[in-house]
């Protein structure tokens, strides 16, 4: 390499530094406009990661082993905290605080059971997530589906809110649109109506109890 050429030589390689640098920052601001999205949906996926993999061994595992398996991770997706009191309605900020705790536990353990009742096998199901997540209000919504070998899909969507610094899902809508709180409440309504707050603590844990026996709900 002559003298003159070197000049040059350390300009083009300059340049390409330069524009490979540029190209990576394009990349990592790329991937920060997606971030947000792809991090309210994150729950959901792993959720269903979890889930196909105790359906896959739900003999194995039995209901026990399926209901510990699942608990951390539904504790994980859903608040539980807050569906309760969205499913309670007005009257859980006259609850004293320890009748709510309890409320919290009878019904995080029952939804826990009722994912390891209901999801006791696998016959090549697979869970679909849209990468497109919907805004509505305060929240956002992930739409995903249940796909079947055989039957039609099942819409299963889920409203999701920032709780401190991740998001959880706070209501699932099954097939797409039934609230499963809004169906909750009329039911938690009525115990409340009849026997108070601990006779709807009792159900809660009598439901429970039936599920991991194997008995209907």
């Amino acid at each position: 390499m002559t003298a003159s050429s070197a000049p040059a030589s350390r300009r083009r390689r300059a340049l390409l530094i330069a524009i490979g640098a540029g190209l990576a920052a394009t990349s990592i601001d790329a991937s920060a406009e997606e971030s947000p999205t792809a991090a309210v949906s994150a729950p959901i996926r792993a959720f269903y990661d979890a889930l196909l993999d105790v359906m896959k061994r739900a003999k194995t595992l039995g209901i026990k082993g399926r209901y510990d398996t699942l608990a951390p991770v539904v504790e994980t997706t859903f608040d539980l905290r807050a569906m309760t009191r969205i499913a309670v309605g007005p009257r859980w900020t006259s609850l004293p605080k320890d009748v709510q705790s309890s409320l919290v536990d009878a019904f995080s353990r029952m939804t826990i059971a009722t994912y390891a009742s209901r999801f006791d096998g696998y016959s090549g199901e697979r869970f679909d997530v849209d990468p497109a997540v919907e805004s509505r209000g305060t929240g956002s919504i992930v739409h995903t589906r249940i796909v079947q070998p055989k039957g039609d899909p099942v819409a299963l969507n889920y409203l999701m809110r920032k709780s401190a610094d991740r998001w959880k899902a706070v209501d699932v809508y099954l097939t797409g649109t039934i609230s499963e709180l809004a169906t909750r409440r009329s039911e938690f309504n009525s115990i409340l109506d009849s026997g108070g707050a601990q006779a709807l603590v009792q159900s809660l844990r009598q439901q429970t109890e039936r599920m991991l026996k194997g008995a209907p709900g």
